[in-house]
């Protein structure tokens, strides 16, 4: 082997260790910025890409949302309390080149800057409301940040999703007066509700002392309607005798229910209640 051909190896292996050392990858995730001698000259979409190496260099800029914690941290109240604050804000990079550029050009540490923003905030909008009304109405101060971090950020190229108060923790003698009202809520809560229960079971009892007493008074009226209804069908069904004989077998025959003697005279048949059990008889009598 010659010099020449140690030499085209030698410049070989250079050439591709230099084509290595410019391959990038760009995941969908991120978008990439290329800068020459420390000047931007290029915006690069997911997926392969060169850069010279020594000269140029990539920026990978993550356009995912994200989650910031913001450290807990001090606001007073309207009424001078001391309460302890614990925020989440969820922000993104914009997916367009001249918001990636921004984020990266426009400000220095745009996560730093949020949380500072986010802060000074909440400081500002807390000191205007009561505790109760911060408690209650975490919505309004959550919508209020989010309000004044988008103004902010309008220029760094972010995007700020959703603000959420994770804590609001106020000074320890305040929080036991809450647990001490909140307990006497629930005292009474619990006394309505026995109470209420207690009215529910009486009511329920008197409707069904109502409701027996309306089923006696209708079979009552249907047993009365009833019987008038059956003396009319007799009447209209038996004339003179007919009706009397009718009368004496319903006669005998309550007789007989009721344990009772018989006595068949010329005069008609008469029944004869007695005492004891006595078997049925009965006699004619002339």
């Amino acid at each position: 082997m010659n010099n020449l051909a140690v030499v085209g190896i030698i410049l070989g292996g250079l050439l591709a260790m230099f084509i290595g050392a410019g391959i990038r990858v760009i995941r969908p995730t991120h978008r990439g910025l290329v800068e020459t001698f420390g000047k931007f000259t290029g915006f690069k979409e997911p997926g392969l890409c060169f850069v010279i190496p020594l000269i140029q260099r990539l920026e990978r800029v993550n356009i995912t949302e994200r989650m910031m914690d913001v450290q807990s941290f001090e606001a007073i109240t309207q009424e001078r309390l001391n309460t302890q604050i614990d925020l989440v804000v969820f922000y993104k990079v914009k997916n367009d080149e001249k918001s990636i550029k921004s984020s990266v050009y426009a400000v220095d540490d745009f996560e730093r800057q949020v949380v500072r923003i986010a802060q000074t905030t909440a400081r500002n909008v807390i000191g205007k409301m009561s505790f109760e009304k911060v408690n209650s109405e975490r919505n309004l101060l959550n919508t209020s940040l989010k309000k004044t971090l988008e103004i902010e950020s309008e220029s760094w190229g972010v995007e700020i999703v959703r603000v959420e108060t994770k804590e609001i923790t106020p000074p320890k003698e305040v929080q036991d007066s809450m647990n001490e009202v909140l307990m006497a809520e629930n005292k009474k809560t619990s006394a309505i509700n026995l109470a209420t229960a207690t009215e529910t079971q009486a009511d329920g009892a008197k409707r069904a002392k109502i409701k027996e007493a309306e089923g006696e008074k209708t079979a009552k009226i249907l047993r009365a309607e009833g019987e008038a209804k059956y003396n009319e069908l007799v009447s209209k069904s038996f004339k003179g005798k007919e009706i009397q004989l009718f009368k004496t077998l319903e006669t005998i025959q309550t007789s007989l229910k009721d344990n009772a003697k018989i006595v068949i005279t010329d005069k008609g048949i008469s029944p004869q209640i007695i005492l004891g059990d006595l078997p049925f008889k009965m006699k004619t009598v002339k």
